[in-house]
């Protein structure tokens, strides 16, 4: 999905503004705090805002969280399948509240393939905050959530066609 869908939210990160997408555009050489974001929900049964801090991960030029190894489950998951728009802010270097919208990663393959991708990062030698070595079948039940963020048309008028 590379283009906003008739909702509005896009996966692909062309349509936010270069300082932001490259914010978002990490690597595998990306250190833990560029990794870092908060992220706020809300509540499934308060529908209260609920803000936590949280890492996010860069699989096939797409942005993902992810619950860890283990896949127990978490609140804020709940709270995204329950609603899943919410706000990512960056806060590291450049600070943004953007708004998402998150799609439970649920197809076997893409699971696999997005999963595998997420452990080789974290195998990176710089090892962005977890113990190695970090195993995929350690992974297979993780929380996964693909993010989309707004698509916001451009403020420019359209040309003339005359």
């Amino acid at each position: 999905m590379s283009s906003p869908d008739v909702t509005g939210w896009d996966v692909s990160l062309s349509h936010l503004p270069d300082h932001i997408r490259r914010a978002i555009e990490i690597t595998p050489a990306a250190g833990t705090s560029e990794r870092i974001i908060d992220i706020t929900t809300l509540g499934r049964r308060t529908g209260r805002a609920r803000r936590i801090e949280i890492f996010f991960y860069r699989a096939a030029g797409t942005t993902y969280l992810c619950s860890g190894a283990g896949g127990a489950a978490t609140d804020w998951h709940a709270n995204l399948l329950a609603n899943p728009t919410f706000t990512f802010h960056l806060k590291n270097g450049i600070r943004a509240d953007l708004p998402a919208r998150a799609t439970p990663v649920t197809d076997p393959a893409e699971r696999q393939a997005v999963l595998a991708e997420i452990v080789a990062d974290l195998n990176q030698p710089h090892d962005p905050g977890t113990i190695r070595p970090t195993r995929l079948e350690d992974w297979a039940d993780s929380r996964l959530m693909r993010i989309s963020f707004r698509h916001r048309p451009s403020s420019r008028p359209p040309a003339s066609s005359s």
